[in-house]
């Protein structure tokens, strides 16, 4: 196989290996941003965005990489070389796309608890805001004292 021939076929294989993989993000990341967004529209809103946001940041920078000069003995050997690039590539984009979407969902969580946490506590009448928000008590309590008057017969 020619030189050329390997450089589409790898580049060939690359493309579809970007698409499936990510793909597989759509599928994998939909459950995570359904329980961030309780909203079947917004969650495959965001779950496009994100892909092609993935797609194109990844096919990129395999085009970078497609132009880097990297040879080895063998045509073959160059092949899966630069084959195992891509797949590096593709396996650390698909983790951090990962775990964005987990810690998006793990802000969600916190903050739900902390809204949770903080609708009890006010129904027990404990208030929850900052303290710099919260009206501090006078210093000196105003009270209505008369001057005290001698007792007289």
């Amino acid at each position: 196989m020619s030189a050329t021939a390997l450089y589409v076929t790898l580049l060939v294989v690359a493309i579809a290996l970007t698409f499936l993989v990510g793909r597989l993000l759509v599928t994998a990341g939909e459950p995570f941003l359904q329980e961030v967004f309780h909203d079947r529209s917004v969650t495959r809103s965001v779950n496009l965005l994100l892909s092609v946001l993935f797609h194109l940041i990844t096919l990129g920078v395999l085009a970078i990489i497609s132009v880097v000069d990297l040879t080895f003995a063998s045509p073959l050997q160059t092949f899966v070389a630069r084959l195992g690039v891509v797949l590096l590539i593709l396996g650390v984009a698909y983790g951090i796309s990962m775990l964005v979407l987990i810690r998006v969902r793990e802000r969600r969580r916190a903050d739900d608890i902390s809204e949770h946490v903080s609708e009890r506590l006010a129904e027990r009448g404990v208030d929850t805001r900052p303290p710099s928000e919260q009206l501090a008590p006078p210093a000196y309590p105003e009270t209505t004292t008369r001057p005290a008057t001698p007792n007289q017969p």
